[in-house]
């Protein structure tokens, strides 16, 4: 599969399940939702104390299953690198993955306070390989 056609089935599809290593090699796996970003990045909102964190801080090789809303329908796998984007740097990318993924919230301030409460990082991904796919 193309990378670019990962990036749009993203862009219409944002449940996941992201993969990373634990420090003794296993993978660790998080349900999350992803988005693409402007220029083609998967973008992930979560905690600076997450395990996913922690762990592509220390091995930024990442994988990413991303499904369709049907449990057997299609699906893809992403492969590639994480960056963290840590506050405060990341609050307007912050605001930037929920419209993406979510839409506009009712009150953009109270969305920020909680990402600063949270300790919310942004992961991006530079997506280096794309497939398999739901087709093989």
């Amino acid at each position: 599969m193309k990378i670019e056609k990962a990036q749009s089935f993203i862009h219409e599809n944002h449940r996941a399940v992201m993969m990373t290593r634990r420090s003794d090699g296993r993978p660790q796996l998080s349900p999350i939702l992803i988005g693409v970003d402007a220029v083609g990045r998967g973008i992930v909102s979560t905690r600076e104390t997450a395990y996913k964190t922690k762990n592509l801080r220390r091995d930024p090789g990442i994988s990413v299953c991303v499904m369709d809303d049907k449990f057997y329908g299609k699906w893809i796998q992403i492969d590639g690198t994480a960056e963290i984007v840590s506050l405060p740097d990341a609050l307007e990318p912050l605001v930037d993955y929920y419209q993406r993924v979510v839409g506009e919230h009712p009150d953009w301030e109270e969305y920020r306070a909680a990402m600063l409460k949270e300790k919310r990082v942004l992961l991006r991904i530079t997506i280096e390989r794309a497939g398999p796919t739901s087709r093989g």
